[in-house]
């Protein structure tokens, strides 16, 4: 009689072990294979798990084991270097493998629906021509349409549409009503049709000498693992080397993963690689639709898709022929998921490309102190791109002393006059200021209160254009004050500016210039973002007004003038990665002027034109930033010469989080000292967040294999004293913030 097989299966839930189940009845003598998605019992509840191992033996009873319900996948769900960096993410993130895998699947696959089956919709134009009187009755209408007689046959899905016109919906709703277009559902497409290729590539493109030089290096470790730092400035064309290194990768008959920090840069690079490429494309971003994202990953999984772009979590995408993995911005934070499961989009990439046997391309303009310390180990090949493409030079850098000039909301004098000047010679104007709001506080001019949040240790910003106050930690909102709530008097001032009140003061000042405010207060609704970077490089907007999402890796080539107009509090910052990441802001909102034939430039307003990161920036550049950087995190024993680990706790009640922390720094037991040290535990920075205490414990070691014992003691302390629900904790290794 052949042996009982057990199933080990992993389930979202936030415990770390797998559970084990008898095999589905029925089924006797054929054994499930590691990645199919299973229907399992779990007390009282039905949950959807994957299998992930088998086994003859288990430690527990076969009469407490209960068996699989339903097997939802007659294949693996997932190929085996997917499940092998989900297993490796789990060990080094150590989360639960169950919730691992929850994220890196789409929600429709979550929740135990069928990987086939899914309809997309599509949009269909009822006419086979433009209407006369649509265009000025109705120009809105008139564009979508537009979009819908471009691709009669095909249908127009919605990401075109997202990536082509802001508020379509609305207008299509119209068009229906008119009877001028239809919506029909078209199942998700399948595989390619085996056959000759589809000719890609056919536009060509002319490679300056370090261009060439980079793809070169690229296009000579196909076929292998080798991580490639492209060390490109602002307008030096990494791009273009992408696009290089994937028709490379695309007549070998492999696909391309490309991923890009934020949404906003999505319809950019697809315009620029479907222009180019001419092969299906495959999107993947938290602002589609569940069902969207379902067929975008169908695509990919299936190979039809021969370049997926996406934002962090497209790093799980399955691809049968994988031949290069990009990530394009290394540098930005936003490829640290920063609760639930922590992971670094950046750095599993690097391990996938090792497991997958592919050269991974790091770009950035200012890439990471990590990567830079990488490329001095000798584990990444460095290439440079120094000087910009084409005809585009490097702006000229002025600072503005903000001690000899006043500022009116934000601008000092003679920052408005070099605006007047380049609006006067037709240039684009990027104001940058991250801070959204009008005015980050209200005070009474009378007692020195000012409107705070009930909820966290800070104070609430005012939103003139809501009449509102709130809380840019926890999203509390409330009316604005008439009077003091300390001593009633009626004199309130708005106190410093925020993206808001320079858009207010621009428009008196410049009130025939269009302008467009870029924050997330304007990019709320889908699809704005995208209309509003379409509008910027049509240049329908000669002013733009925004925080960093203006910064990161945006070409606006009209762009002749950047002002930055406040950084001095980035300069006061305690996270020890604040001076890195106030010169890499610097360093891209800088690089967002003169991008084309005309000459850009930047003006900085500081308090501070002496400090040593401005002036280094200014003399030595970001390179010589990076290496005086370095130099100190290697002298203080800091990440990337050491490993961190950041243990996390907040409660209702002000002493219970540090009591807890307290109890599981008092359990480690270190043999050596000098090998691994603790700090902590302490109140977070903000202390109260949202109506919760906070506080935080912080281990460093030299190497990660003196910190995993320091880890594992926390974890073993916090399954048994750490569960109850009046303390709520987290784990986050390799911290991109310790605040």
């Amino acid at each position: 009689m052949p042996p009982t097989i057990y199933y080990h299966v992993a389930l979202p839930v936030p415990l770390r072990d797998n559970f084990d189940y008898l095999g589905p009845s029925g089924l006797d003598g054929i054994r499930l294979s590691e990645g199919v998605r299973v229907k399992v019992p779990l007390g009282r509840r039905i949950l959807v798990g994957m299998v992930v191992g088998t086994s003859v033996t288990t430690p527990v009873p076969d009469s407490r084991l209960k068996a699989i319900r339903e097997v939802l996948d007659d294949a693996p769900l997932l190929p085996p270097p997917i499940l092998a960096l989900l297993r490796w993410a789990a060990r080094y993130y150590r989360h639960p493998y169950g919730e691992v895998i929850r994220a890196a699947i789409p929600a429709r696959l979550r929740s135990g629906l069928s990987v086939d089956g899914v309809t997309h919709s599509h949009w269909y134009a009822s006419v086979g021509e433009m209407p006369s009187q649509l265009s000025k009755r109705a120009p809105r209408q008139a564009a979508v349409l537009g979009t819908l007689l471009d691709h009669m046959d095909t249908g127009t899905p919605a990401e075109v549409l997202n990536a082509e016109h802001e508020r379509w919906r609305d207008a299509m709703r119209a068009l229906v009503e008119k009877g001028l277009a239809e919506r029909r559902e078209q199942p998700c497409p399948g595989p390619p049709v085996e056959g000759p290729d589809k000719p890609h590539g056919s536009m060509q493109v002319s490679l300056n000498p370090g261009q060439t030089e980079a793809s070169g290096v690229i296009r000579q470790a196909m076929g292998r693992f080798a991580p490639v730092l492209l060390d490109g400035v602002t307008g030096s064309g990494k791009t273009e080397v992408y696009l290089s290194a994937i028709e490379g990768v695309l007549a070998s008959g492999r696909q391309a993963l490309v991923l890009v920090p934020e949404i906003g840069l999505t319809p950019q690079l697809v315009d620029r690689f479907s222009t180019r490429l001419r092969v299906p494309l495959a999107v993947m971003h938290s602002g589609l639709s569940d069902t969207e994202r379902h067929c975008a990953w169908r695509m990919a999984g299936t190979g039809r898709a021969r370049v997926v772009i996406g934002t962090r979590s497209a790093v799980f995408t399955p691809l049968p022929q994988p031949g290069i993995l990009i990530v394009d911005e290394e540098h930005d934070p936003s490829f640290k998921q920063q609760d639930g499961f922590r992971y670094n989009a950046r750095d599993l990439a690097v391990y996938r490309a090792k497991l997958e046997g592919i050269p991974v391309v790091l770009g950035s303009a200012t890439p990471s102190l990590e990567s830079l310390a990488n490329v001095t180990r000798g584990k990444y090949t460095s290439v440079a791109l120094p000087e910009r493409a084409g005809p585009a030079r490097p702006p000229s850098v002025s600072i503005i002393d903000l001690r000899r000039h006043r500022t009116t909301d934000g601008v000092s004098g003679p920052l408005r006059e070099r605006i007047a000047a380049h609006l006067e010679r037709g240039g684009q104007v990027l104001l940058f200021l991250n801070r959204r709001g009008f005015a980050p506080a209200l005070l009474c001019n009378d007692c020195g209160w000012a409107a705070p949040c009930s909820r966290c240790d800070s104070l609430l910003t005012l939103h003139a254009g809501q009449a509102s106050m709130r809380c840019h930690h926890c999203g509390a909102q409330r009316s604005v004050p008439d009077r003091c709530e300390a001593c009633g008097g009626s004199d309130l001032l708005p106190v410093g500016q925020g993206t808001e009140r320079v858009e207010r003061a621009l428009r008196e000042w410049f009130p025939q210039v269009p302008l467009v405010r870029i924050d997330r207060d304007t990019t709320r609704r889908k699809g704005a973002l995208e209309g509003h970077i379409r509008a910027i490089r049509s240049g329908r907007h000669r002013i733009l007004i925004g925080t960093q999402m203006l910064s990161k890796g945006h070409d606006f080539p009209q762009v002749t003038l950047t002002g930055i107009l406040s950084l001095d509090n980035g300069l006061y910052a305690t996270d020890f990665r604040a001076s890195e990441r106030l010169a890499q802001l610097i360093v891209q909102v800088a690089g967002r002027a003169g991008r084309a034939d005309r000459p850009g430039e930047v003006c900085l307003q500081t308090h501070l034109p002496d400090h040593p990161l401005i002036q280094s920036l200014i003399h030595r550049g970001y390179q010589g930033f990076a290496q005086t950087a370095l130099a100190e995190r290697r002298a203080a024993g800091m990440p990337p010469f050491s490993h961190m680990a950041l243990l996390r706790a907040e409660a209702t009640a002000r002493d219970e989080p540090m009591r807890l922390l307290e109890t599981v720094r008092g359990k480690v037991v270190v043999a050596d000292a000098s090998k691994a040290v603790q700090f902590g535990p302490a109140p977070a920075p903000m202390e109260r967040r949202a109506g919760r205490f906070r506080a935080q414990l912080m281990a460093i070691a030299p190497r990660r294999q003196e910190l995993d014992p320091v880890v594992d003691q926390w974890l073993g302390e916090l399954r048994e004293n750490g569960r109850g629900r009046s303390v709520r904790w987290s784990l986050d290794i390799d911290p991109a913030d310790v605040l």
